[in-house]
């Protein structure tokens, strides 16, 4: 249905347990250690839930897509991953207040002569169709220059789905193999005698808008010196949040970014993290929201 589409974009959220364990934070308060401990309880999540908290499957299957989609040989090392244990119940709160979940997202986005292809935590407006895909579910929101804009919808973690996914393949390779046609197409998008132009994006080549968490002494000019050090990587902040709660003499302020350069940010923040005013490193996560967008392609509602 796609194969005659050239893909702006792909998003998912790959992995059904990150996101039953970011829904049950979300929704009912839970800690990621309670989500996580309910989640084995259902049989979503492994004994070892390595592979899928740290974002390596969702990774793995995103290498999978940039090869079907862009023909690019999957290689994981050209994936930047993050994956779901750092975050903390403050910063679902505060992205709740600011309008936006927190999910595990994969993104591939053609660039012209490179790839985007990462999986990392991510803040999507609530109206986007993505901040809407809950608990074991999984989806891709495609755009296609065909098709326009399709979603894909489905469970992605539990006995059954997993048991369903294992016999389609098994049966696809039995009736290729009974039809005496076992690999007649290539299972990726790409063959390895044609070479393929694109490339994949370093992750400091990105741009983004940014959401920052600060913990800062309660004291005036501290936001200043912080808007500062932002100003000269040319980052500018879009909206503040600063709570008079003060814990240890500190107050957390959390803002929203304009776009900008991955590796800016970067610096910003190791320059923040010296200033004596700050306590520990500032909690950092990409958002993905076209109102704040002005140098992006047409990425609409994920």
């Amino acid at each position: 249905a796609l194969v005659a589409n050239n893909y702006a974009f792909i998003y998912g959220i790959l992995n059904g347990t990150c996101n039953y364990i970011l829904s049950e934070m979300t929704d009912n308060g839970l800690s990621f250690a309670e989500a996580l401990k309910k989640a084995k309880s259902l049989g979503y999540a492994e004994t070892d839930p390595t592979l899928d908290i740290d974002g390596t499957d969702a990774a793995h299957k995103l290498a999978l897509v940039t090869s079907i989609a862009y023909g690019l040989p999957p290689d994981m090392g050209k994936i930047y991953v993050e994956g779901i244990s750092g975050i903390e119940a403050l910063d679902i709160s505060y992205a709740k207040e600011l309008g936006y979940k927190i999910k595990l997202l994969a993104l591939a986005i053609d660039r012209g002569k490179t790839i985007e292809a990462r999986v990392h935590p991510t803040l999507i407006p609530f109206n986007y169709l993505l901040a809407k895909v809950d608990g074991v579910f999984n989806a891709f929101y495609v755009r296609g220059d065909v098709v326009d804009s399709t979603l894909y919808y489905g469970r992605g973690a539990g006995m059954m789905p997993t048991a369903s996914a294992v016999v389609s393949d098994v049966a696809d390779i039995a009736r290729n193999i009974k039809a005496g046609i076992a690999g007649r197409i290539p299972h990726l998008g790409y063959m390895k005698d044609i070479s393929n132009q694109k490339t994949f994006m370093d992750i400091e080549d990105i741009i983004s808008n940014y959401y920052l968490r600060i913990n800062a002494l309660d004291r005036p000019g501290v936001l200043a010196k912080v808007a500062g050090v932002l100003g000269k990587r040319d980052i500018s902040i879009v909206s503040v949040i600063q709570k008079s709660e003060v814990i240890s003499g500190h107050v957390p302020v959390v803002m929203l970014t304009s776009e900008a350069k991955e590796s800016n940010i970067r610096m910003a923040i190791k320059e923040i993290e010296s200033l004596k005013e700050v306590l520990g490193s500032p909690v950092v996560f990409r958002v993905e929201d076209k109102k704040l967008k002005n140098r992006r392609p047409d990425v609409d509602q994920v």
